[in-house]
This record gives structure tokens, C-alpha cells and sequence, in this order.
């Protein structure tokens, strides 16, 4: 009986989850009405209450959906690449081309600071901080860039590639701007390099797409879910 019971609830959750992502891709989160958010899932408006109290609490746990989608692209970006650094800059080069994607410009990027404020205040930043940091402590220690407070140098790259994510999301042309956050980016990191690379490629001829996976089933039931989004 028990287990019967936390399956549906995962099964309410998730139904209340997809029919909010695919309305606030669609319509936006303001223009989305809990009444058709929950007809769509059909369930109650007290199911949406019950389950994440208010609509803000459903635009919290889609954004923890696809900051969990985010840090799996991430991650295979990263596994991917020949060497630790050419995954750092190829990781890097991913998440801010994604800002350039419909669906997460407009849930992640625009409609969540809006309703939510500065996303750099969520929970999720912390765990984007720490990977970075482990990234650059590794690079240390093979020797491939120089001594830094890894600390401090992660939470200044973290927020440099969200606000260039931001600056994109809001840009009239957005693939000229995110060329120029690319190259300007990897500019920036090639600083902390003890030996400068031989050849400079166009830092977005570089990028690897990655495909996006499967939607997850609840992420918000997770903590620690995505990286410097």
C-alpha cells in the first residue's frame, strides 16, 4: 500500500511537471494558468497546491528538471574530450551555447529570474561552484594551468558564463553574441594556462554539440542538479 502510494505521487508530480515545462516553453510562465496547467496533467488545482504549494513552486522544480538535463550534457561534454583542459573549455563552450536553446532560454534564463529573482542565488550555483572547482584543482595538479585560489577563480568563471547566458538569452541577435561570449571566454581561462597553446582555433568552431537526453522523471526531488545555470 505504501509503495502504491509513493508511486503515485511521483506519477502526480510528473504529470503536473511536463504540463507546466511544455506550457512555459509555450506560453511563458505568466500567460500560464495553474486551471490549464492542471487540466492538461488532469489533475485538481489542489494536486498543484499539495505538491508544490504555488505556480512559482512548479516553475522551481521544472527549472530543477532541466538544470539535471543541463549538467548530463555537461557532463558529457567533459567525458568526451581528449584531455582535462580540452574538456574544461569544451564543457564551458557547451553550457553557453545552450542559452541560445528556445526551451531553456526562455524557463532558465528569462521567466526564472523574473518570477524567482537573481539565479544566482540558487541552490544549484553552489554545486556549479564546487564541479568548477574540483576542474581547475585538477588542472593544477596535472600542470596544465597555474596556481590559483581555486575558490575564488570559480565563482568568478560561474559567473561569467551566467551572465554571458543572460546577456544572450536577451540579445536581438543572439548567435553573434554567444560567437562573441565563446571566443571572449576561452580568451579569459587560456590566461590561467602556464604554457600558451600553439594554435588558436576559433574558440566556436570548437564546439561539440550534445544532444539533449530524455527528459528526467522529477528532478526537483534532487538536490545539487545542475551546473552554473
Amino acid at each position: 500500500m505504501a509503495q502504491k502510494r509513493a508511486d503515485m505521487i511521483v506519477e502526480t508530480r510528473a504529470k503536473l511537471i511536463k504540463a507546466a515545462r511544455d506550457a512555459f516553453a509555450d506560453k511563458g510562465f505568466a500567460r500560464s494558468s495553474m486551471d490549464d496547467l492542471t487540466a492538461k496533467a488532469g489533475l485538481t488545482r489542489g494536486a498543484l497546491y499539495h505538491h508544490f504549494g504555488d505556480k512559482k513552486g512548479l516553475l522551481k522544480a521544472v527549472i530543477a528538471q532541466i538544470d539535471a538535463e543541463i549538467m548530463a550534457r555537461l557532463e558529457a561534454s567533459l567525458a568526451n574530450a581528449p584531455t582535462a583542459w580540452e574538456g574544461f573549455i569544451d564543457e564551458s563552450i557547451t553550457y553557453i551555447m545552450m542559452a541560445t536553446e528556445p526551451e531553456i532560454q526562455r524557463i532558465v534564463l528569462l521567466d526564472g529570474p523574473a518570477a524567482l529573482g537573481d539565479p544566482a542565488r540558487y541552490q544549484v550555483q553552489n554545486a556549479c561552484i564546487v564541479s568548477t572547482q574540483r576542474t581547475l584543482e585538477r588542472l593544477i595538479a596535472e600542470g596544465t594551468i597555474r596556481e590559483v585560489d581555486t575558490l575564488a577563480t570559480s565563482r568568478l568563471l560561474n559567473g561569467a558564463l551566467l551572465s554571458a547566458s543572460l546577456w544572450i538569452a536577451q540579445a536581438d541577435d543572439q548567435q553573434a553574441i554567444s560567437k562573441q561570449a565563446v571566443d571572449s571566454f576561452v580568451q579569459l581561462i587560456e590566461g590561467l594556462l602556464l604554457k600558451r597553446p600553439p594554435v588558436r582555433r576559433s574558440a566556436a568552431s570548437r564546439t561539440r554539440p550534445v544532444p539533449a537526453p530524455p527528459r528526467v522523471q522529477d528532478a526537483s526531488r534532487t538536490s545539487g542538479s545542475g551546473r552554473r545555470g
